[in-house]
């Protein structure tokens, strides 16, 4: 084999589903609703309960509603393509794997290496937003924590950590290395309390909606409704985590791609009407503070429901916070497996049956970013992986329809390959909307998986090396 043909080698589709049937490690213990809860967990938070206002305050005013439209249509497409690859291959590593066995090794690679910091970085991200949330309300009831544990340095005067980001990252953390029945159950309560919570957004809130506040509509033009869309992405994946726990589900070929669209369709429509409600409630141009759900209700003078909608906000956050480590722990078992890591990555507790060294490893890199750096640029990075990520996703199913048409495929993606190819231009799209440093950072992150991958993962690999 060259050298060149041996970076694309790969495990054919049908030898990881044999893998998956026989070399089974970890438990097989969700079922539809658990699948669905972690993709609306991992969807329904920073979204609402930041997002809507940031953007509508600051690029597309009452059209904020066409940003998350535009980011749906995106999103949408790249679900549907992932709800087919879920259940033809039902494997641990969701895009990774995917790509690994229509593409390649080395691609493979990349949005493995790609999403192991997209999930990290989005984890902390919201850690630190589950930090302020809570500070929030505790200063509201006359509590405070010293200076020393509000915040990094250089976030506020007399910061030196963020405390509570880095206790909610480890509580996350060891749920996820303890049991994952125990974990989904948890994470399933917290999302049912989520979706309460934004059904009372609206119910509350659209009886104070005055709708001369969404004129102008489009304040700032289509340009800002495009540049909207491109932040508010950050809001409208999260179902590619639940299919990361493939192999822990109890009928995958049948739920995984359920839970995909499910999880999709629900949170949209909640975003939606949240959006008009919150442009309807307040001037769009008050929105850009941290809490903006949470003004908007003290605004018109609710404080009861503000407190109700914060505590929610937690909540939300937290199952934001699982779902995101669940899916890097478990692209760092995959990638361990397959012995681009090493091994040390795929060891599986022996009564826990958690990937429990990836999961800390990836837990600690969590607590230490969100307690120690200020994440706000970095946070800007999250987009361009995901949407590298779709890219890839959407145009593998293209090229296995045509490698290989007579595989069975319990989720038939409609309309290929118009879907795919709508799926890769939006992405496209909304990655050139993003600011250049991000393009920077990623190159950087990208180059050090090149290291890595040449370093150790090419001589490491299971097809150079096949496991006993």
């Amino acid at each position: 084999m060259s050298s060149s043909a041996s970076l694309f080698r790969r495990k054919s589709v049908d030898v990881l589903r044999q893998e998956a049937s026989h070399k089974q490690q970890l438990s097989r213990v969700l079922g539809l609703w658990q699948l669905t809860a972690i993709g609306l967990g991992g969807i329904i938070g920073v979204g609402i309960f930041v997002l809507t206002g940031v953007v509508a305050a600051h690029q597309a005013g009452p059209a904020v509603v066409l940003s998350f439209l535009l980011a749906g249509i995106a999103s949408a497409a790249a679900a549907l393509c992932y709800a087919e690859f879920s259940g033809l291959i039902p494997v641990t590593g969701s895009a990774y794997t995917y790509a690994y066995a229509v593409l390649g090794e080395l691609p493979g690679w990349i949005i493995g290496w790609d999403l192991l910091l997209e999930y990290a970085l989005i984890a902390a991200v919201v850690a630190a937003g589950w930090s302020g949330y809570l500070q929030s309300l505790a200063a509201a009831a006359g509590l405070h924590l010293p200076a020393w544990a509000q915040g990094p340095r250089g976030s506020g005067s007399g910061h030196w950590v963020d405390l509570p980001a880095m206790l909610i990252s480890l509580l996350m953390t060891a749920l996820l290395a303890t049991r994952m029945e125990w974990g989904a159950r948890f994470n399933g309560l917290i999302v049912a309390v989520k979706i309460l919570a934004a059904v009372l957004i609206i119910v509350a809130g659209v009886r104070y909606v005055h709708p001369a506040l969404w004129h102008p509509f489009m304040p700032f033009g289509f340009n800002g409704v495009v540049a909207g869309a491109a932040v508010v992405f950050f809001g409208v994946f999260g179902y590619d985590m639940l299919t990361t726990a493939a192999e822990e589900a109890r009928h995958p070929e049948r739920d995984l791609p359920r839970a995909v669209v499910i999880s999709l369709a629900m949170a949209l429509l909640l975003y939606f009407a949240i959006c008009l409600v919150l442009t309807g409630m307040v001037p769009y141009t008050s929105l850009g503070v941290p809490a903006p759900v949470a003004w908007a209700f003290s605004a018109v003078g609710l404080p009861k429901v503000m407190v109700a909608i914060s505590i929610a906000s937690i909540c939300g956050l937290t199952s934001v916070i699982f779902a995101n480590l669940l899916a890097g722990a478990r692209i760092g078992f995959a990638l361990g497996r397959d012995g681009l890591l090493p091994s040390w990555f795929a060891s599986v507790h022996p009564r826990q049956r958690t990937p429990h060294h990836s999961t800390w490893l990836l837990g600690l890199v969590t607590t230490l970013s969100a307690g120690l750096f200020p994440l706000d640029e970095l946070a800007k990075m999250v987009n361009i992986g995901v949407l590298s990520a779709f890219i890839v996703i959407c145009g593998a199913v293209i090229v296995l329809r045509r490698r290989r048409p007579d595989l069975d495929r319990p989720f038939r993606t409609p309309w290929v390959p118009v879907v795919p190819l709508l799926g890769i231009g939006f992405s496209i799209w909304l990655i050139v909307s993003l600011p250049g440093i991000t393009f920077i950072r990623f190159a950087v992150w990208m180059a050090l998986g090149f290291l890595v991958y040449f370093g150790y993962g090419r001589r490491h690999s299971r097809l150079v090396q096949p496991a006993s």
